[in-house]
């Protein structure tokens, strides 16, 4: 297996941690799980509040394959020490008494060999480095309830549900885990890596919203609009059609028999355009059936899903036919395979879970042989990924979420567009055409593509596959995503780009697979959402669920990362070339996975609750008296409590009140019973203070609490000031405006990752043909017959 000899000790809790460590324990790692004498708290997690028993079934999920250690933090901590000598890597998170003992910091100092992995909700520096936070509060803080316009007017915002923070933390930790792994080939040694979930939020609940503000001057959306038609109720249940270009609402309106509402030359957004006709449009879904809709929809390339569940997700065709759920081998219950497939290399298969302190004894006897210390001459300055050369065929977010990373820690990225079809983000900023260069003014481009250089090519001319074969033939990985049926048409599968480059690595990234019957069908994270069932969890019962609209993207993007450094490391060792198979649904269906674990294993269907959660109560968004920038009464605080000291700080800065000192309050039961009357005491508290009050009465004393951001303000966190997270990046065309990083600090740096803007379309046709050999005469030939080119047409 890729990690074959990679071992892990895992001081983690909760399930960012045990993610990252599933992740790394498929791709063959070595995993040893330190756990204090009364086990890790998420043994005893359940999202329904169901009897685990000696084990939940989540923990069981994400601790397969582990081994489980159990260390007094009082007394054996020479015992730690030794795994840690034998180990290649630590993932740590605070929350355990183990994991306090050994702060990352003298990891780092005591094994300067290790990767140290630390997870906290802000980073280890910073003014907020030890302020109290759950996903709840960090989704407010990264403007991730506002997400991108989601919600209703007439409701709170609303946060996404099912913890999907926590996963995407795992996902990033694993990543940069592995991209320090690879870097020991460019000499480097050892590393602290400081990983905040605030920034992981930022990165995959928002839409890169300050570069867009401060770009174009006003936010992406400033108001909440539910999405037509969205998430709609059919006649036999719920579907999710999308309408996300303006072809699409074109199709949509042929769809609906009102070709008549086609107008190309409408002055309003297809979004208003569409928002006009929800009535009618909502009255034609209820007149048919889910399928019906669906076959429809599909046959006109529109993008859509069924609306999945922990109760019918296992039973879609779709994932029924590509095996996308397996049993637990301990347990028995249902839980999703891997999160993608690589071929022809083997990844762990589901194993079970340890017992706690199964393997005690083991390791007492028998500890890991130390590892040798560094070599005196490594280049602790050297970017991970110097060296590799990208070919990145990617377009909108899911793709460039993958190739991005590679590009800011050092690979050199190709990114290749048609200067017929650029790449989708470009057309998405809303510059009138009457702009010079419009086209180069798109802030989610910019975002995106910092540090690659840019290739103009037809691939529907023959002369244009003839110059990809030729760059394939330089490249070490190609990264796609495009349909399965697009590079078929031309010819350029696996085989055939193994014929060019053998030990290339191709990552493919089809919205649902290379096989199945949704194979072809057209994915926007909006669809994959609702597909794996996050957008399940999103919303308030009373109404359909919301869309995220955003995650289901770079989440798919981290994963195909993941996936892409496992394959790194089996072409390292056997010198094959890799297909990575990283379909965005089956990313989803990874961080979705509690819902069909619940309800395999407790027969419990997880349900929206507003911003109501099962990780704290109270738990909710409360209206502040503050005005917001749009002149709206429309500002919210997020408060969450996820334990009894909490709470009981909460009642004190509250002045200790006589509902607060109801003793039926001091457990979390109690409070969750009440949680209606908590919740109009604690709104009218709410109501009559600014959001800055409330945090300042409140965060000080350790209750988790966030203003609610809009999402274009994030750059005013003091935090992410003091971390650096945003980077001014000047541009030939565009302003000189802030650019989000990675969620990650390293020993080595990068000092800054964005070292170069995103490349003008085309910009670098000339250097890369005559790289590869064409004179000045054949690159003016393939310019004159449209084959590249530098502008739209």
């Amino acid at each position: 297996m890729p990690l074959d000899g990679f071992t892990v000790v895992d001081l983690s809790t909760g399930i960012a941690g045990a993610y990252c460590t599933r992740l790394l324990s498929d791709g063959g790692a070595h995993v040893i799980k330190v756990e204090p004498p009364q086990g890790d708290s998420l043994r005893h997690w359940s999202a329904s509040g169901a009897d685990t028993g000696q084990d939940g079934a989540l923990f069981s999920f994400l601790a397969g394959a582990k081994h489980s250690v159990v260390a007094d933090p009082d007394t054996d901590t020479e015992f730690v020490h030794t795994l840690l000598a034998g180990a290649d890597a630590v993932v740590w998170s605070g929350g355990s008494a183990v994991a306090e003992h050994f702060a990352p910091e003298r990891i780092r100092r005591d094994h300067p060999r290790l990767i140290v992995t630390a997870i906290t909700p802000f980073g280890l520096h910073g003014p907020w480095h030890d302020r109290a936070a759950t996903e709840f509060t960090l989704q407010a803080w990264s403007g991730g309830v506002f997400g991108i316009g989601r919600g209703s007017p007439d409701l709170p915002p609303a946060f996404v549900g099912g913890q999907v923070g926590e996963y995407l933390t795992g996902a990033y930790a694993s990543a940069m885990t592995l991209t320090s792994w690879f870097a020991r080939r460019n000499g480097a040694a050892g590393d602290l890596l400081d990983l905040s979930m605030l920034e992981t939020q930022i990165l995959g609940l928002t839409y890169y919203p300050v570069t867009y503000f401060e770009m174009l001057g006003r936010p992406w959306r400033d108001a909440r609009k539910v999405t037509v038609p969205g998430i709609a109720s059919a006649k036999d249940g719920l579907v999710d059609v999308g309408c996300g270009t303006a072809q699409q609402w074109f199709d949509l309106c042929a769809m609906t028999g009102h070709p008549e509402w086609i107008d190309e030359d409408s002055p309003l957004s297809i979004t208003q355009q569409a928002n006009e006709k929800a009535e009618e449009i909502y009255a034609w879904v209820k007149e048919q059936t889910v399928e019906e809709i669906r076959d429809l929809a599909t046959a006109f390339r529109i993008p859509n899903a069924p609306v999945a569940n922990g109760a019918n997700v296992t039973e879609l065709d779709h994932f029924v036919e590509r095996k996308s759920f397996v049993t637990n081998p301990r347990d028995g219950f249902t839980q999703p395979d891997r999160p993608y497939r690589l071929h022809p290399v083997e990844l762990r298969p589901p194993g079970p879970a340890p017992r706690l302190g199964e393997h005690t004894e083991r390791y007492r006897s028998s500890a890991p042989a130390a590892r040798p210390e560094p070599a005196d001459d490594y280049r602790a300055e050297a970017l991970p990924f110097s060296g590799l050369r990208v070919l990145d065929l990617t377009t909108f977010w899911a793709g460039p979420s993958c190739t991005h990373p590679l590009a800011m820690l050092g690979a050199e990225v190709i990114h290749v567009e048609s200067a017929r079809r650029p790449d989708g983000t470009r057309l998405i900023a809303g510059i009138p055409v009457s702009e010079p260069q419009w086209w180069e003014r798109s802030p989610i481009f910019s975002a995106l593509n910092t540090n690659k250089s840019g290739l103009t090519v037809d691939l529907q001319h023959a002369a244009g596959r003839a110059v990809l074969r030729k760059l394939i033939a330089t490249a070490d990985v190609i990264v796609e995503n495009f349909t399965p049926r697009v590079l078929e048409q031309i010819g350029l599968d696996f085989d055939s780009v193994r014929a060019l480059q053998p030990g290339a690595i191709m990552v493919r990234m089809p919205g649902f697979g290379l096989d199945g019957p949704w194979r072809d069908n057209p994915a926007f994270a909006y669809v994959i959402e609702a597909a794996s069932g996050v957008s399940w969890l999103t919303g308030f019962p009373e109404r359909n669920p919301y869309e995220p609209y955003s995650v289901g993207d770079p989440n798919a993007g981290v994963h195909a990362l993941n996936a892409l450094l496992l394959a790194l490391e089996h072409r390292d060792r056997t010198g094959e070339g890799v297909l990575v198979e990283a379909a965005m649904v089956d990313a989803a269906l990874s961080i979705a996975a509690e819902q069909v674990i619940e309800y395999s294993a407790y027969g419990a269907l997880l349900q929206r609750d507003g911003n109501r959660g099962p990780t704290a109560a109270p738990q909710n968004l409360y209206r502040t008296a503050d005005i917001d920038e749009f002149g709206r009464l429309d500002c919210w605080v997020a408060i969450a409590v996820a334990t009894d000291r909490q709470w009981e700080a909460l009642r004190d800065a509250l002045g200790a009140p006589d509902w607060a000192s109801d003793p039926a309050l001091a457990t979390a039961a109690g409070r969750r019973e009440q949680h209606d009357a908590i919740d109009a005491r604690l709104g009218a508290w709410c109501a009559e203070r600014s959001g800055d009050a409330i945090v300042e009465a409140l965060w000080p004393v350790g209750v988790p609490v966030a203003k609610a951001l809009q999402p274009h303000r994030q750059a005013e966190l003091e935090q992410l000031a003091h971390r650096g997270f945003f980077e001014e990046v000047a541009h030939p065309v565009n302003p000189a405006v802030r650019h989000s990083t990675l969620p990650v600090r390293s020993t080595h740096g990068p000092k800054q990752f964005h070292r170069r803007p995103a490349p003008l379309l085309g910009e670098h046709n000339h250097e890369l043909l005559r790289e590869l050999g064409l004179s000045d005469a054949e690159i003016a030939a393939l310019e004159a017959d449209g084959v590249i080119g530098s502008a739209p047409g």
